[in-house]
């Protein structure tokens, strides 16, 4: 079939106000980026024209600014899901202005064939190559796509060179039966591949192809400092007392890490312990960190749902293909975070959370319980199935003024009956086959602050003898005094 090469602004013609439109993107990595910048533009000229131009839009993660940026700078965003990243998005949901609903990341492609999300109206997606029979071959992510154009009435292709035709074969799509006639993820090493190298649709489907030369927008994460340092140290430390312990077969087991600085400290410093087994990964996003440990030897293989890479990495890549290509597989989310996969596989999940309360809860997600930072992503799909799951983070931010270990979260994303194991700069506290009192004791004493330590131990004792004890006019008193004086240390209980 021969395709209709057009504009980026013919493309955004087909959009209408109240559709819903499936990008590609799983972070920046192989985001779309011309289309929905037009769209965007399409979308202030009807603003200016006094008409109401908005959309739904279903991505994999969050992705870059030529989307996620441009839609919410035009006031073009109907609503929202399952997770993002970016400034200006994330001052229209907080001020109320777009409807943003987060998700396990492992939910959305299936809640989308299940009808829950609506009709998707167009795919978006970018490429580095397609067919003549309708075969897209994806670039540096997978997300929701293969979804997205399953089930799109109409699909519009980037075609980017910046991403080589060779590409072919590193991705693995995959799309999984409905019930009750789903299978079995027959994915029993991180390696395994049960998909298609390619996204295949009806070629009919595709209204359009634009050509496009635009970089992946990742930014660079903040290089790695003493305290960072010290937390991934500190996972080192634990995981091997696992292995000596024997709670860790000696084979090692296969490892997701979440995104950041920290996380990519904590690679740092497994790759760099000896005595830490040569490893593989069963993650969702492959950070600059798993290159570079894979070019020493140290990772055997990496299994992501994206290459969320600086340029200068994903050039190194894909100037070393015939390296790579047996070394990585990018899938769908919806199989990279899948809970059965990951249970079997035995994945040592790492994630880092925003605050944590002392009796285990976990909060990944909103600032003071109001205002949303980014969203659950993969988090809940990996700690509530892993083998052994791992929160990390500072024991404080903002100089000080805030600490992240708290008498009760201000929001909740995941509960005390999921997590295990919490590490800070202080220490690492292990809450398996421990009573709430217990687990309070333990977070205290190891992963507290100093200058926060006095005032939790004084509300863990307002509480006397319950089982859980809070003392509800106070649980929150930590968060109150932070709105009132700018500074938690102040805080009386």
């Amino acid at each position: 079939m021969t395709y209709k090469f057009i504009s980026a602004e013919e493309a955004a013609s087909f959009v209408k106000n109240g559709d819903v439109v499936a990008f590609s993107g799983f972070t920046p990595a192989g985001a779309a980026k011309a289309v929905p910048t037009a769209i965007a533009n399409r979308a202030m000229l009807e603003h200016n024209a006094g008409k109401e131009f908005k959309i739904g839009v279903i991505t994999g993660a969050s992705t870059g600014v030529s989307l996620d940026g441009s839609l919410a700078k035009a006031d073009a965003v109907l609503w929202r899901t399952p997770y993002q990243s970016n400034s200006d998005l994330r001052k229209g949901i907080n001020n109320g202005q777009i409807n943003f609903f987060d998700q396990h990341l492992s939910h959305t492609s299936q809640y989308m064939r299940y009808g829950f999300l609506g009709k998707i109206d167009l795919a978006v997606v970018e490429a580095c190559d397609v067919s003549d029979n309708g075969e897209i071959i994806l670039t540096s992510s997978c997300g929701t796509i293969s979804t997205g154009c399953l089930l799109a009435d109409k699909i519009i292709i980037e075609l980017n060179k910046r991403h080589p035709k060779n590409l072919r074969g590193i991705h693995d799509i995959y799309v999984p039966d409905l019930p009750p006639f789903r299978k079995e993820i027959a994915i029993y090493t991180p390696s395994d591949k049960i998909g298609k190298e390619y996204v295949k649709v009806d070629p009919k489907k595709i209204i359009g192809i634009v050509e496009t030369d635009l970089p992946d927008e990742v930014k660079p994460f903040a290089p790695s400092d003493p305290l960072t340092d010290t937390i991934g140290n500190n996972v080192a430390e634990f995981l091997l007392n696992e292995l000596r312990t024997n709670h860790i077969p000696k084979e090692f087991l296969p490892l997701q890490s979440g995104v950041g600085n920290i996380a990519n400290a904590v690679l740092g410093a497994l790759g760099r312990n000896p005595e830490i087994p040569d490893f593989s990964m069963y993650t969702e996003v492959i950070q600059d960190s798993v290159i570079d440990l894979m070019k020493e030897g140290r990772i055997k293989f990496a299994s992501g749902c994206s290459l969320t890479v600086s340029s200068e990495c994903l050039n190194s890549i894909y100037s070393d293909l015939s390296f790579f290509h047996p070394k990585l597989v990018l899938r769908p989310q919806e199989l990279s975070n899948n809970p059965e996969v990951v249970r079997r596989l035995g994945v040592i999940a790492m994630n880092t959370a925003i605050e944590v309360d002392i009796f285990g809860h976990v909060n990944s997600t909103h600032i003071l319980g109001t205002k949303i930072m980014n969203g659950i992503g993969g988090s809940g799909d990996f700690t509530r199935n892993a083998y052994i799951t791992i929160y990390t983070c500072p024991s404080t931010t903002k100089g000080g003024a805030i600490s992240t270990i708290v008498p009760m979260c201000s929001h909740i994303d995941h509960t005390e009956h999921d997590s295990m194991i919490f590490i800070t700069e202080q220490g690492i506290a292990d809450l398996r086959g421990k009573s709430p009192v217990q687990r309070a004791k333990e977070i205290i004493e190891k992963c507290a602050h100093p200058d926060y330590k006095e005032i939790l131990w004084d509300y863990l004792k307002l509480g006397g003898n319950a089982h859980t004890p809070h003392t509800l006019t106070k649980a929150l008193n930590m968060h109150v005094e932070f709105n009132n004086s700018g500074d938690m240390r102040n805080t009386k209980m």
